[in-house]
């Protein structure tokens, strides 16, 4: 009988690093799932990037203000799930508001043009979408769909299912920070232990950059963290991170991180950054949700839930 092993494939998708871990007995079965589901995750980056040409996003959007696209079902599943999420959010998650992106540039640090942004707050709006059964039209020449709140945790989710297809039992997905946990360690030194996922700290201590701000145990399910760190710019000693809010055009500012433990990646992604977009609501909103949280204010106060009433074994606490 073959002994137990652990791989561990490193890849690059969505610019982010990105990597499959499994324990098992058949190398040769775990290197062909982790095969197949790194194409899974590419195929869904070629598919729905909005800096894709042949993406099925940039088609929608460079028909905008023109005639209805036909979409498959996998698109107009996602577009059914954008609409929840703008609902469940008041609005304020909203796959429409990527547009701001053309008067923020966190890369030259510095503020909006006032007329720039103004001009582009009209085409933010996810009412402004029209959808026909499989049919979709962004009514104002000018509007954006953009993915990027969500296609991350949602190829994490596809990667997984995958590897569940294969048979394969004990695994972590892990894309730029978004994961899923299929099964505990098989390890048989680990008995069963969950895997010890790293959340990386919003402010490090100088001294000690890469200290973590948690090392949560994940056993099954997905974990995803929002925050104002990796895309930011400060100015006049405010920060300004890429988290816009669509009804203001301004980035939020009460929360450092959020991470967030669901029954998925997607799940647990959406309501990261929903929960950024509420500010000093989220935390009320997140106890509505019956969801684990770890989420640290602006001021650096942590405040956690270790606990939510979905039936689990326990081995996921934050």
């Amino acid at each position: 009988m073959s002994r137990w092993r652990s791989l561990r494939f490193d890849f690059q998708a969505m610019a982010s690093p990105c990597s499959i871990q499994m324990d098992g007995r058949d190398e040769h079965a775990m290197r062909q799932a982790a095969t197949d589901a790194i194409a899974e995750v590419r195929r869904i980056e070629e598919k729905y990037s909005r800096y894709r040409e042949a993406s099925v996003i940039s088609r929608i959007n460079r028909a905008a203000g023109a005639a209805l696209i036909e979409v498959d079902a996998e698109t107009a599943g996602l577009l059914i799930f954008a609409g929840q999420l703008w609902k469940l959010s008041d609005g304020l998650f909203d796959i429409t508001s990527g547009v701001l992106r053309r008067a923020w540039d966190f890369r030259k640090s510095r503020l909006p043009e006032a007329d720039a942004l103004n001009a582009l707050m009209p085409l933010v709006g996810w009412a402004h979408v029209e959808r026909e059964g499989s049919k979709v039209r962004l009514t104002k020449p000018g509007m954006e769909l953009d993915f990027g709140g969500f296609g991350k945790e949602y190829a994490v989710d596809c990667a997984a299912a995958v590897l569940k297809r294969h048979g394969i039992e004990h695994a972590l997905v892990n894309l730029g920070g978004d994961l899923y946990a299929l099964g505990s360690r098989g390890l048989p030194e680990y008995e069963g232990e969950p895997w010890l996922v790293e959340i990386q700290h919003p402010r490090p201590d100088p001294a000690r950059p890469e200290a973590p701000l948690a090392m949560l145990p994940l056993a099954r399910g997905g974990l995803a963290t929002s925050g104002d760190y990796e895309r930011f710019f400060i100015h006049e000693g405010q920060r300004y991170c890429h988290i816009l809010n669509p009804h203001t055009g301004w980035p939020v500012s009460h929360w450092q991180s959020v991470s967030i433990l669901a029954s998925n990646a997607t799940t647990a992604g959406s309501l990261s950054t929903i929960a950024m977009l509420k500010g000093p609501e989220a935390i009320g909103w997140l106890q509505t949700q019956n969801v684990r949280y770890l989420a640290v204010r602006h001021d650096g106060q942590v405040i956690r839930n270790d606990t939510a009433e979905n039936g689990d074994d326990g081995r996921r606490s934050l």
